[in-house]
């Protein structure tokens, strides 16, 4: 049986009138950059957000360097985050001149380990950008209040946890800032690269944003990346801030607002996927807890039990990572690594002095997690050939 790592073409034929009913709207109206279907959309993404503001932009990268950009990070600045992310959080730091510095990740959940970050501040430190990797918000109370107290901005990478919640808030909404994509692979998946940085930039259920940033208010902060998505010009010509080319297309706008409407309900067959994998892994002998080790079998994903999990990815741990995904590709069966290679030990980073050991948890993630197909019209039956095709491979 053939099991792709993900079907788009699946999604598509459920909502496919609708998507093109949209787009002819945008061709009709000829209005392709910005505009009305934009600020729609973005009112619809603060909605579901539960945040104040929302600002569209090309690309989760380009919201991640923006929000940078609208704190002022700059040269001889340094910003804590993962090395078991995607190359976009740290890059986004690095071109604007300031230091990545890294922290190890929790062994269970993939996210950055709120226990080692503050032996990591210094005064140079002026962001923290926690990540919530394959669809699980990081542990933020503790992170919230080590920025409150040493007055550091926490910009929330939330690029692959739309939807996700931490105690009841949604990711993106806690911090200072939050930052979304809508690569075609997220959850909410444009036809096209698309971002968002998002915020509030005020308390949260009783726990207070982490900084001030300089006086600014969230609506401040959210008009301050327009003008930067725009060559930092307002009005058009007269240019206070040096920006980029960052502006959202409509025809991304009005893809994302059609499929925004079914978001829920294909973050809901995810998780019941999720369940049904972990049910078949216990089945079949292969689940086994992480205590034992990934030479033991299969280690399934562990959520937090505050933690609203929307699987953007579905991570297994085995021994022999690399030999199982050959053998499940000869049988058809999609899967993919995230990711092969801490940012800690990659080549462009050489100069920041880590070496291999220096972050263990992140590199056994590297060497030893799997991505397999968990998209929301997978069926039962893929599944159980997936699970099929790893236990074959097991007892080889």
């Amino acid at each position: 049986m053939q099991v792709p790592l993900l079907d788009l073409k699946a999604q598509y034929a459920t909502i496919k009138d609708e998507i093109k009913a949209a787009i002819d709207e945008v061709l009709e109206s000829q209005y392709f950059i910005l505009g009305p279907k934009v600020q729609k959309f973005e009112k619809e993404i603060s909605e579901y957000c539960n945040v104040q503001h929302a600002v569209g932009v090309a690309s989760g990268s380009d919201a991640l360097l923006l929000a940078l950009m609208a704190i002022n990070i700059g040269y001889g600045d340094e910003v804590i985050t993962t090395p078991y992310t995607f190359f976009a959080t740290a890059s986004s730091i690095s071109r604007l001149g300031a230091k990545p510095v890294f922290v190890d990740i929790d062994a269970k959940t993939y996210n950055i380990n709120p226990e080692l970050i503050e032996e990591k501040i210094t005064d140079k430190t002026k962001a923290i950008i926690p990540v919530h990797l394959y669809g699980q918000c990081a542990d933020m109370e503790p992170i919230l209040e080590i920025g409150k107290r040493y007055n550091i901005s926490i910009i929330e990478d939330a690029a692959q946890a739309i939807g996700a919640e931490y105690k009841g808030r949604k990711a993106g909404s806690m911090g200072d800032m939050g930052c979304l994509s809508f690569f075609p692979s997220k959850n909410l998946g444009g036809y096209g690269d698309g971002g968002m940085v998002i915020t509030n930039n005020a308390p949260i259920l009783g726990i207070p944003c982490s900084s001030d940033l300089v006086g600014q208010s969230g609506a401040e902060i959210a008009e301050k990346i327009r003008v930067l998505r725009a060559h930092g010009a307002k009005p058009k010509y007269y240019h206070s801030l040096i920006g980029l080319n960052s502006r959202l297309d409509a025809l991304q706008a009005v893809v994302l607002s059609v499929k925004l409407k079914y978001l829920d309900d294909w973050s809901r067959a995810r998780r019941q996927n999720a369940e049904n994998y972990n049910h078949l892994f216990i089945e079949t002998d292969l689940s086994v807890p992480k205590a034992f080790g990934t030479q033991a079998g299969v280690v399934t994903p562990y959520v937090e039990p505050y933690n609203y999990h929307i699987y953007n990815q579905y991570i297994i741990r085995v021994g022999k990572r690399n030999e199982l995904q050959a053998f499940l590709k000869e049988r058809n069966i999609g899967t993919e690594i995230y990711y092969p290679v801490s940012l800690h030990l990659q080549e462009c980073y050489a100069d920041l002095g880590y070496k291999k050991g220096d972050f263990p948890e992140s590199e056994k993630a590297a060497n030893e997690t799997l991505a397999l197909p968990i998209y929301s019209e997978l069926t039962k039956e893929q599944q159980a050939a997936v699970v099929g095709t790893i236990k074959e491979f097991m007892e080889k």
